[in-house]
């Protein structure tokens, strides 16, 4: 299977140093930052790696991580 890698760097690239000095200046930033780093490296082996789990708790998860990148994203456009 063709796992497709979902890092913030390769998601918002025009964003990569705003990236950088945010995860060094702002504790709640770098704090979601790994949260969603740690569930997306989750996702992906669960993924990649054909681990047994339902299609709910993968579900949940790849929406748990969708809602860290949307807080993410607006504290890079902010």
């Amino acid at each position: 299977m063709n796992i497709e890698h979902h890092d913030l760097a390769h998601e918002f690239p025009e964003h990569r140093e705003k990236i950088h000095h945010l995860k060094l200046d702002n504790a709640h930033f770098a704090k979601l930052f790994d949260a969603y780093h740690h569930l997306t490296k989750v996702v992906e082996r669960l993924e990649g790696e054909d681990v047994p789990v339902s299609d709910v708790a993968l579900e949940n998860q790849k929406k748990e991580r969708i809602q860290l990148k949307d807080q993410l994203y607006a504290m890079l456009v902010a």
